[in-house]
C-alpha cells in the first residue's frame, strides 16, 4: 500500500466517530517541501464542527497517528491554524526511488479494480470538413485521458464517433454535382481542401439566395441551428439528405467518396499525433437504429409534435430547452443518432459501462439534454454519462468557422511546429527526433492548461520551445539518458545505495507521481500530470546543476537520475508525447 493510501486510511480511522461520513477532508502534497510530504485539514473540519480549538484537536490526532496507525512517517508537525503535516521516513523514500528505478509501473500502474467498461469518445471530426487546430484539443485530451485510465487498470475503449451523417451531406452532394469535378477531387494532393472549398461555396451561394446577413454560430452544429430562412439550394440539400437516409444509390455513392477521401487525410493526422482508436463508430452506423429509439420515446410519452417536428420537452425544474429528435421533413439529427449510439453501446458492451464524451464546452447544454433523455429512457443512471469539456482555440478577433473560411488546418500547424524544431536543432538532429520535439511542443502546450479554459491562438506561443514546455521536459529526460550512457561503466547496486538529502528531495517529488496520476484520472484532467512533470524536471535540473554526478562517482545521483528519467518518460507517454534520442 502506498504512503498516500496509508495516511488516508489512518485519518479515516482516526476521525471515524467524529466527522459525519459524507465529510470530505483533504490530503494533499504541499508545493513547499518544508511543509511535509502530505498535509491534511481534518483537524480544522473537526474544530469547526465541535466548536473547539483546531490546534488542540490536531495535537490529539498527531498523538493518535504516531501511537496507533503510522509507521511510514519520520515525524508529524502541527501548524496554525490546525493543519497536520506528515514527513515520510527515509526508508519510504528509499523504496520509492527503488520502485521508480526498476519500473515506475510497479508503484502507479494497474491499481484500479473496476469491472466497468469506460468508453472514451474523442476527436470525432466531421467528414468532408477540415481537420483544424480546433480539433486538436478533443483528440489529444481524450487520448491522454484514455491512456491514463488504461495505465491505472481500467478497461477502456477508445472510440472515434465520426461525423459522417447529417444535413451537411445533402449540401456536399449538391455542391459536388453543381460545381465539383469528382476526378479532380480524388486525384488532388489534399482532396479535403477541395471538398471544403465546395462547401464554402454552397454556403456563400445559399446565403446570397436568402438575402440575409451571415450570422451563423460556427460552434453550433448546422442542423441544430435555428432556421433563418430557406433557399432553392437549401431545399435541394435537404431533399438530397432525405434521399441519402432512404438509401438512394447516387446519394450513397457521393457520400462514400467524401468519407473515403476524408478518412485518408484523417489517418495521416492521427499517425503524426500517435493517436489510435479501438472503434470508428461513425454516425452512419446507426442510421438503421434510430427508429427503435424514436418508438421508445413515443411509448414513454417523452415526445410531442411541435411545428411539424418531434420534440422532447423537459420539466421546468430541469431548466433545459426542448430537444428536437426528428425534423419536420423527417430527417434525423445529431441527438437522434447520439441516442441510438448510446443505446447500442449499452447493448454491445452491457449495462456496466461509463461513457465519456470529450467534446467542447459549448456543447454542455446539449449533453445535459442527452443525458437527461437517456436517464428518462432508463438507459443509464447518474454517473454513467460524463461530458469532459474543453475550451476553444480562438483568434484574437473571434472564433474559427469552416463556413466563413477562417480556419487553421491542423496539418499546417504540425508542419510549422516541426519546422520550428528543425530551426532550433541547428541541423544536428534526425527527422524522427525533430518530429517528436515539434509535435511534443504542440501537445504539451495544450495539455499543460486546464482543458476547460479557452486558448488564444498565437504562433509565437504555440510553437514556443522554452520555459514550461514539452521540449523542456523532453530535454531533461534526454539529458539524463546521456548522463547514464556516459556512466554506464560505473557499476551500481541499487539496494545498497543510501540517498542524501538532495536525492531525497527528488524522491519526494517522485513519490507523488501515483497521487497525480489518480487525480488526473478522477478529474479527467491531464493538466495535473503535465504540471507535475514540469515540477519534477525543474527539481532534477536544479540538482544536476549543483551536483558532480559522474566526476564524483555519485551512486545515489545515478540512482535518482534513472528513477527520474523513468518517471518523466512514462509521464510524457501518458500525455501522448515521445522522448527523442537526442536534443
Amino acid at each position: 500500500m502506498k504512503s498516500y493510501e496509508v495516511i488516508w486510511d489512518a485519518i479515516n480511522l482516526a476521525v471515524l466517530d467524529t466527522l459525519p461520513p459524507d465529510t470530505k477532508f483533504s490530503l494533499s502534497k504541499p508545493k513547499n517541501l518544508s511543509f511535509g510530504d502530505y498535509s491534511t485539514n481534518a483537524a480544522l473540519l473537526i474544530g469547526n464542527l465541535l466548536e473547539e480549538n483546531p490546534m488542540s484537536i490536531a495535537e490529539g490526532l498527531k498523538k493518535n497517528f504516531l501511537e496507533n496507525y503510522l509507521s511510514n512517517v519520520a515525524r508529524i508537525e502541527v501548524v496554525k491554524p490546525g493543519f497536520i503535516n506528515f514527513f515520510l521516513s527515509d526508508s519510504v523514500l528509499q523504496d520509492v526511488a527503488l520502485d521508480a528505478f526498476n519500473n515506475p509501473y510497479t508503484f502507479c500502474g494497474n491499481v484500479i479494480v473496476d469491472s466497468r467498461t469506460h468508453i472514451v469518445e474523442f476527436s470525432s471530426p466531421n467528414i468532408a470538413k477540415p481537420f483544424t487546430i480546433g480539433h486538436l484539443r478533443s483528440t489529444i485530451i481524450g487520448n491522454s485521458i484514455a491512456s491514463i485510465l488504461l495505465h491505472l487498470g481500467y478497461k477502456v475503449v477508445k472510440d472515434n464517433h465520426l461525423g459522417d451523417w447529417g444535413t451537411q451531406f445533402g449540401k456536399m452532394i449538391v455542391a459536388i454535382k453543381k460545381w465539383g469535378d469528382e476526378e479532380q477531387i480524388s486525384n488532388s494532393e489534399n482532396p479535403v481542401k477541395e471538398l471544403v472549398a465546395l462547401y464554402q461555396k454552397f454556403h456563400a451561394e445559399s446565403t446570397a439566395e436568402m438575402g440575409v446577413v451571415d450570422d451563423t454560430n460556427p460552434q453550433l452544429t448546422e442542423e441544430d441551428e435555428p432556421e433563418k430562412g430557406t433557399s432553392p439550394l437549401l431545399d435541394e440539400a435537404r431533399e438530397w439528405f432525405v434521399k441519402l437516409e432512404k438509401g438512394d444509390l447516387e446519394a450513397r455513392r457521393i457520400w462514400k467518396i467524401c468519407v473515403d477521401l476524408s478518412m485518408r487525410e484523417f489517418s495521416k493526422i492521427y499517425e503524426r499525433l500517435c493517436v489510435s482508436f479501438d472503434t470508428f463508430w461513425g454516425e452512419s452506423m446507426f442510421e438503421n437504429k434510430m427508429d427503435v429509439v424514436l418508438q421508445e420515446l413515443k411509448d414513454k410519452n417523452l415526445v410531442r409534435e411541435s411545428k411539424g417536428a418531434l420534440m422532447v420537452f423537459f420539466e421546468d425544474k430541469t431548466k433545459l430547452d426542448p430537444l428536437m429528435v426528428l425534423k419536420k421533413d423527417g430527417g434525423t439529427l445529431y441527438a437522434t443518432r447520439d441516442l441510438a449510439t448510446d443505446r447500442y453501446r449499452k447493448e454491445f458492451y452491457g449495462k456496466n459501462i461509463v461513457i465519456i464524451n470529450e467534446v467542447g464546452k459549448e456543447q454542455a447544454s446539449y449533453f445535459k439534454q442527452i443525458f437527461k433523455v437517456e436517464e428518462l429512457l432508463g438507459y443509464f443512471e447518474k454517473g454513467q454519462r460524463i461530458h469532459v469539456k474543453h475550451g476553444l482555440y480562438k483568434f484574437p478577433d473571434g472564433k474559427m468557422s469552416t463556413r466563413k473560411g477562417n480556419v487553421i488546418w491542423l496539418a499546417d500547424v504540425l508542419d510549422e511546429a516541426v519546422k520550428g524544431a528543425r530551426a532550433l536543432s541547428g541541423g544536428n538532429l534526425g527527422d524522427s527526433d525533430i518530429e517528436k520535439i515539434g509535435i511534443g511542443a504542440i501537445k504539451f502546450y495544450d495539455l499543460y492548461r486546464d482543458c476547460e479554459g479557452d486558448v488564444l491562438f498565437s504562433w509565437e506561443n504555440i510553437l514556443n520551445m522554452e520555459g514550461d514546455t514539452g521540449p523542456y521536459v523532453q530535454y531533461t529526460a534526454v539529458r539524463i539518458n546521456s548522463l547514464l550512457e556516459k556512466a554506464r561503466t560505473q557499476e551500481m547496486v541499487p539496494y545498497e545505495i543510501v540517498l542524501g538529502k538532495s536525492e531525497q528531495d527528488i524522491a519526494r517529488i517522485i513519490e507523488g507521481f501515483p497521487v497525480v496520476i489518480m487525480k488526473a484520472a478522477n478529474e479527467y484532467a491531464p493538466h495535473h500530470l503535465a504540471s507535475y512533470l514540469i515540477d519534477l524536471a525543474r527539481t532534477y535540473n536544479s540538482y544536476y546543476a549543483n551536483t558532480k554526478i559522474i566526476q564524483e562517482r555519485n551512486q545515489a545521483g545515478l540512482f535518482v537520475s534513472q528513477a527520474t528519467a523513468n518517471v518523466l518518460t512514462l509521464g510524457l507517454k501518458l500525455l501522448g508525447i515521445e522522448v527523442p534520442s537526442k536534443m
